[in-house]
């Protein structure tokens, strides 16, 4: 019986499908086709129409010009998904506005932010914007809505759609914790128990009993004994794997033992690969390949071993905080600003520094650019 699966067209696929309908003569559908082929993922034309010149002529012996090219670039530009077949974001999102409904004045405006203060929109000038265009603040509120309604990756949400698949994470370890303390054992659900093969052995005695000095007979004896002690010795190997890494994990949770009780980031106490090795007798490079793509199960969710791994930052008091502790208190102020006047780089110094946090500036922007979250005037908002 045939199970059944599903499938989907890929994006440049679905694009193809498209430029087959149109009217084009032959060169325009041979041109089509390998600006199509140029495209990337996001849906962004990336190549100079120049060098598609260059290439047509050596790859496919086709000779045209730019003018041609952009003829038929701007039909694929009015293929599906809006967007697709730009150079640049602001022309992305212009061949997206022209497709909505001109008659709106938000629509009309966004259009004309767009075309014409595309960069001072982009670096959030907003001043600048109602100033030159006289419009209210309102007004410009109501465009901006528009422009975000706008996808800045035309072609993304269709390779998510159909290219991507779920990651799916198996735990290496996995901590239970109960009324008598922790638990901590390896997640052994696809792992196997490793056997030697009893007829090799069979076989090895088999061969030890016959009489003679017959040399066939001793070159099979050795083969055998040779691959029992090749088992033997991965069968040891793994198990040493095992205890290496219950032994690594095992220290981690005894020096973060606060934190997994209840999961709460503000008890990650400073931790690096030095720590542990010391701990565990362990050569650093092995804490580092054990932490290295590991995860482990616990009650308040799944996390890599890389997460319970931080620096250290000494307060007013002289105790030693974790950085996950700073970031943590970072991103709170962040969430909890005043879109409108976001704070900057020192006063974000300046509110830590207030709560006995000994930081600079500098150190402020570090962890705020590893948190992914762009400087205060890119963060403004009407």
């Amino acid at each position: 019986m045939e199970i059944p699966f599903s499938a989907g067209s890929s994006f440049h696929e679905y694009l193809e499908s498209q430029l087959i309908l149109r009217d084009l003569s032959e060169k325009q559908k041979t041109l089509g086709e390998h600006i199509l082929g140029n495209i990337d993922e996001d849906g962004y034309l990336r190549r100079e129409l120049s060098n598609i010149v260059d290439d047509l002529a050596f790859q496919q012996n086709v000779t045209t010009t730019e003018e041609e090219l952009d003829e038929v670039l701007a039909i694929i530009q009015d293929l599906e998904p809006a967007g697709v077949g730009a150079r640049t974001l602001r022309e992305c999102l212009l061949l997206q506005i022209v497709k909505r409904d001109q008659s709106a004045p938000e629509v009309e405006l966004s259009y004309k932010i767009l075309d014409q203060y595309f960069e001072e929109f982009s670096k959030r000038h907003y001043d600048k914007i109602v100033s030159r265009l006289n419009i209210t603040e309102k007004e410009l509120k109501s465009a901006i809505d528009e422009i975000l309604k706008l996808s800045p990756k035309p072609g993304s949400a269709f390779g998510d759609t159909y290219s991507k698949s779920a990651q799916q994470i198996i735990p290496d370890f996995i901590l239970e914790l109960s009324e008598d303390g922790f638990d901590l054992h390896l997640n052994s659900r696809n792992l196997p128990e490793l056997r030697l093969s009893r007829s090799y052995n069979e076989m090895l005695q088999t061969y030890s009993r016959e009489k003679g000095n017959k040399k066939e007979m001793k070159d099979a004896v050795q083969f055998v004994k040779q691959k029992i002690d090749s088992a033997k010795w991965f069968i040891d190997a793994i198990k040493q794997r095992q205890n290496t890494l219950l032994l690594t994990m095992n220290a981690i949770l005894k020096y973060q033992e606060e934190y997994f009780i209840d999961g709460d980031e503000t008890k990650l106490k400073p931790m690096i690969l030095k720590d542990v090795a010391e701990m565990t007798g362990l050569d650093i490079s092995t804490i580092s390949r054990v932490a290295n793509s590991k995860y482990i199960q616990t009650h308040f969710g799944i996390f890599p071993l890389k997460f319970f791994f931080s620096e250290g930052l000494q307060t007013d008091s002289g105790e030693e905080v974790s950085t996950r502790e700073i970031k943590r208190i970072l991103q709170d102020c962040i969430d909890n600003e005043k879109k409108r006047r976001p704070l900057t780089d020192e006063k974000l110094t300046d509110i830590l520094q207030g709560k006995g946090y000994q930081i600079a500036r500098r150190t402020v922007a570090k962890y705020r650019e590893q948190l992914n979250i762009p400087v205060a005037r890119l963060r403004k908002e009407i």
